[in-house]
C-alpha cells in the first residue's frame, strides 16, 4: 500500500490532529474580532454607569452619612501625600522658570510664572493624581470587594439600587474632596514658589507677590478648581464602574484596582488636554 503524501498534509496540520487544527485556526481566525468587539462594549458599559450614576444623584433619599464618611476617608489618605508631591513638583518648575527668567534679567517676575505653572496646571493635576491613586483605588478595592461576596446582587434582591446607595455618594466626595485639596495645594505651592524663589534666587518679594495677578487672576483659579473637580469625579466613575463590575474572585478585584489606576490617568490627561485647550482657545 502506497502513502499519499496530499492525504496525510491534509490530516495533520503543525502535528496536529484534523480536529485540533480546525480549532486552532477558527480560534485565529474570531481572536481579532472579539477583541475588537470587547473595547466598544466595556466604553459603553463604563458610560452607561456614569450616566446612571449622575442621573441618581437627584434621586431621594440622599446617603449623607455614607458621604461624609467617604469625604473624609478620601481626605485622609489623600492630603499627606499630594502635599508631599505637590510641594517638589512646583519647586521644581518654578525654579526652571526663573532660571530662563534670570538670563534675561526679569528674575522680579518670577511670580507670574509660578502662578500660570502652579495654578493652571501643577496643582490640579498633581491633586487628581493622588485622589485617583489613593481614593479611586480604596474604592474600587471596597466595591469589588462586595461584588465578589454577592453583596451587590443582594441589595438589588432586596430592592436597594447599589449606585444610588454605594456609587453616588463616592462619587460625590471624590469630587468634592478634589477641590478642596486643589485650593489647599494652590496655596501650599505658591507658598513653596515664593520661599524657593525669594531665598534661594534672589527674586524680589514684593516684586514676587505684585507679578502673579500679571498673568493669573481669578477666572484661572476658577478653572483650575473645574479642571480638579471634573477629575475627582471621573476618578470616582471609573472606580465604581469597575469595582461593580469585578469577576473571577480576589484576584478579579486586584486587576480592577489596577485597572482603575491606568485608566484613570488616561481618562485625566485627555481631559485636562481637552480643558486646557479650550480654556486658552
Amino acid at each position: 500500500m502506497t502513502r499519499n503524501p496530499e492525504w496525510e498534509g491534509s490530516m495533520m496540520v503543525d502535528g496536529a490532529a484534523p480536529v485540533e487544527a480546525s480549532k486552532r485556526r477558527w480560534a485565529a481566525a474570531t481572536i481579532l474580532p472579539t477583541k475588537a468587539k470587547v473595547v466598544p462594549r466595556a466604553v459603553g458599559q463604563f458610560y452607561g454607569t456614569a450616566i446612571d450614576t449622575l442621573r441618581m444623584v437627584a434621586r431621594r433619599p440622599f446617603q449623607l452619612r455614607e458621604f461624609v464618611d467617604q469625604a473624609w476617608f478620601i481626605a485622609s489618605v489623600s492630603i499627606v501625600p499630594t502635599l508631599l508631591i505637590a510641594i517638589p513638583f512646583c519647586v521644581m518648575v518654578i525654579f526652571q522658570i526663573n532660571v530662563l527668567l534670570n538670563e534675561i534679567g526679569a528674575i522680579d517676575l518670577s511670580g507670574a510664572g509660578a502662578g500660570v505653572a502652579v495654578i493652571r496646571e501643577i496643582v490640579p493635576v498633581a491633586t487628581v493624581l493622588v485622589v485617583a491613586g489613593c481614593g479611586a483605588t480604596a474604592i474600587c478595592a471596597d466595591l469589588g470587594s462586595r461584588t465578589i461576596r454577592e453583596e451587590i446582587d443582594a441589595m438589588r434582591v432586596l430592592g436597594i439600587d447599589p449606585l444610588q446607595r454605594l456609587a453616588v455618594p463616592r462619587v460625590l466626595a471624590s469630587t468634592v474632596v478634589a477641590l478642596f485639596l486643589n485650593g489647599l495645594v494652590t496655596a501650599v505651592g505658591l507658598t513653596g514658589g515664593y520661599l524657593y524663589a525669594v531665598f534661594l534666587q534672589g527674586a524680589t518679594p514684593g516684586q514676587f507677590l505684585t507679578a502673579i495677578p500679571i498673568l493669573t487672576g481669578i477666572p484661572d483659579l476658577l478653572i483650575s478648581e473645574l479642571k480638579a473637580g471634573v477629575f475627582g469625579l471621573l476618578a470616582a466613575l471609573v472606580a465604581c464602574h469597575l469595582g461593580l463590575h469585578a469577576k473571577g474572585g480576589p484576584k478579579g478585584v486586584g486587576d480592577a484596582v489596577n485597572q482603575t489606576v491606568v485608566f484613570s490617568f488616561v481618562l485625566l490627561f485627555l481631559a485636562n488636554s481637552i480643558i486646557t485647550t479650550l480654556w486658552l482657545h
